[in-house]
C-alpha cells in the first residue's frame, strides 16, 4: 500500500481529483496533522447488484424502527465516526480531515446517511460522490445494526440513482458478510474511470424524503441483490 505524505494544502479539488485515479487521505490518528495519500493493492468494492441483506437485517429495514435521514447532520455523524469506543481504539479522523470534508458536503459532494431512533442519531455513514461512484469513507453505531441499516439504504439509493460503483476502500469480515469483496488495484481502476465518467443521481429521492425501507429493498432486489 503507497503512503506518501504530503507537506502542502489539500483542497477540495485535489482532493476530488485524487477520488478520481483512485487515491485517499488518511492520518495517522486524530492528533496526528499530518496526511498521506492511500493507495491500496487491493480495493474493497460492493457490487451494486451483489449486495447480500440477511433475513433479519432485511426485516429491520422493512419495519423502519431507524428513521433514515440524508445530509442532515453532517457534524454530529463525522464527529461520531471519529470517536473511539467499543470496537475503536483508535481514529484516523483529525482536524483537517473534517475540515475538508465540510468542505465537500457544502458543495454537495459529500453525503451522509443516518439512522435515528426517538429523535437521537443512532448510526449513520458518509462518503463521497462523483460521477457514477461513491467512496464510502466512514460509519459508525450508537445501536445495534444502525450503521447496518444505513449501508442497506445507501446501497438501494446508488441504485436507483444510476451508481455504477459503492467503494469500501478495504474489506473487513462484516462487510464481507453483505458481499463486499476485494478487486485489484488494476481491476479497480478500470471499474473506477467508467463510474466517474458517468452520471449518478444521489438525490434521486430527495433528501426531505422519507423513504421505506420496502422500496429501499425493491430497489435493491430489481438489480439482483439477495435479499432475505
Amino acid at each position: 500500500m503507497s503512503r506518501p505524505r504530503q507537506d502542502f494544502e489539500i483542497t477540495p479539488d485535489i482532493l476530488l481529483r485524487a477520488y478520481s485515479i483512485g487515491l485517499f487521505p488518511m492520518a495517522e490518528s486524530a492528533e496526528d496533522q499530518n496526511l498521506f495519500w492511500i493507495d491500496p493493492e487491493a480495493r474493497g468494492v460492493f457490487p451494486l447488484d451483489g449486495m447480500i441483506v440477511p433475513r433479519k437485517l432485511a426485516r429491520l429495514v422493512r419495519s423502519d424502527r431507524f428513521e433514515v435521514r440524508i445530509d442532515h447532520d453532517f457534524e454530529a455523524v463525522i464527529d461520531a465516526c471519529a470517536s473511539v469506543g467499543e470496537g475503536r481504539e483508535k481514529t484516523w479522523i483529525n482536524h483537517r480531515i473534517k475540515k475538508l470534508y465540510g468542505q465537500l458536503f457544502d458543495l454537495g459532494r459529500v453525503h451522509t446517511v443516518e439512522a435515528w431512533h426517538d429523535g437521537v442519531l443512532a448510526g449513520g455513514l458518509y462518503g463521497v460522490a462523483l460521477g457514477a461512484a461513491f467512496f464510502g469513507e466512514s460509519m459508525f453505531h450508537r445501536q445495534r445494526d444502525a450503521s447496518k441499516v444505513a449501508l442497506i439504504h445507501l446501497a438501494g439509493r446508488l441504485v436507483a440513482g444510476g451508481f455504477q460503483l459503492l467503494d469500501t476502500q478495504f474489506v473487513t469480515p462484516h462487510l464481507q458478510s453483505l458481499g463486499a469483496i476485494e478487486v485489484s488495484k488494476e481491476a479497480y481502476r478500470f471499474m473506477l474511470a467508467d463510474a466517474v465518467a458517468g452520471r449518478g443521481d444521489f438525490l434521486v429521492w430527495p433528501k426531505d424524503r422519507t423513504v421505506p425501507g420496502r422500496e429501499v429493498l425493491a430497489a435493491l432486489a430489481a438489480s439482483g441483490d439477495e435479499i432475505d
